[in-house]
């Protein structure tokens, strides 16, 4: 099904993506050295991925994949006028990342590591994470996670609080997936109780801003309201700025209001990357 979604798409505009990917590329075009640990197959699709994050100074970690029949990962999406999206995702090979592809250079070589939820769904996706997480962590980095699908906390809420309990730094997720953690409609209460098991907790309101928590205390930052272009990517962005505030010793606050900027930019585009100086923004802002 997704090839033919994929070849019936005649006029589209074809970029490298995934969540985190897209936030790498995010935090790599305001100025910070990134790496970039996935799976692609050694197909047209995997060449186009690999090269393209290449080109953009991402490094890529892993080359594409011989040997192999599962292909290359692809999310077709379509754009409707109001900028929502309908996305048809196939997982491919990305759904077999394990441990063996994640070397403890990768992490204890980082300052940083972010990791993606949709891949947690196999016991190998968990094993890479807790590797990666581990070796960052034990060269004095920090490691967290954008939870990223409400449907995939409910599957595996247990391991999500285990790996958040005792591997990772920060979280980062929206309110839907928030609430699946905790199970209930109180945003407000999960946020409460996500922040007494990890250090930093944010969370993402759409139009209503974000919501954060670090070591006990609490920021709430509201955003431009914006009527979207193409909603797509607007997470992954918001992850992007805020990630570079604290990895640029920013207080909480003004990360969260980098993040918020940097989502504002890229819906106003079709595409999940952006496509203005987003750190000339954040100039005219006062915030660097």
């Amino acid at each position: 099904r997704g090839e033919t979604l994929y070849a019936a798409m005649e006029t589209r505009t074809q970029t490298p993506g995934g969540a985190v990917a897209n936030t790498i590329a995010g935090i790599g075009a305001l100025g910070l050295k990134t790496g970039f640990v996935g799976k692609v197959r050694n197909d047209a699709l995997g060449q186009f991925y690999a090269k393209s994050m290449n080109d953009t100074g991402i490094e890529f970690l892993n080359p594409p994949m011989d040997g192999s029949d599962v292909p290359t990962s692809r999310s077709m999406i379509f754009v409707t006028p109001d900028g929502e999206r309908s996305m048809n995702t196939y997982l491919g090979i990305s759904a077999e990342l394990g441990s063996e592809d994640v070397q403890d250079e990768f992490g204890s070589a980082a300052k940083n590591v972010f990791l993606e939820g949709y891949l947690f769904d196999k016991d190998k996706g968990k094993e890479a994470f807790k590797r990666l997480s581990r070796s960052c962590r034990a060269g004095g980095g920090q490691a967290g996670i954008a939870i990223s699908d409400p449907f995939c906390v409910e599957r595996h809420r247990d391991d999500f609080f285990d790996l958040i309990t005792n591997e990772l730094d920060y979280v980062i997720g929206n309110e839907a997936e928030v609430q699946s953690l905790y199970q209930t409609e109180d945003t407000d209460a999960a946020l409460a109780q996500l922040s007494e098991i990890c250090p930093l907790v944010v969370c993402t309101r759409s139009g209503d801003g974000v919501s954060a928590i670090q070591n006990g205390h609490r920021v709430d930052v509201s955003v431009e309201t914006i009527v979207p272009v193409d909603a797509t990517g607007a997470g992954d962005q918001f992850a992007a700025g805020f990630l570079y505030g604290i990895l640029t010793d920013r207080d909480l606050e003004t990360a969260c209001r980098m993040g918020c900027i940097s989502a504002g930019e890229v819906i106003r585009h079709v595409g999940p990357r952006p496509e203005a100086n987003v750190f000339d923004i954040f100039k005219a802002e006062g915030l660097v």
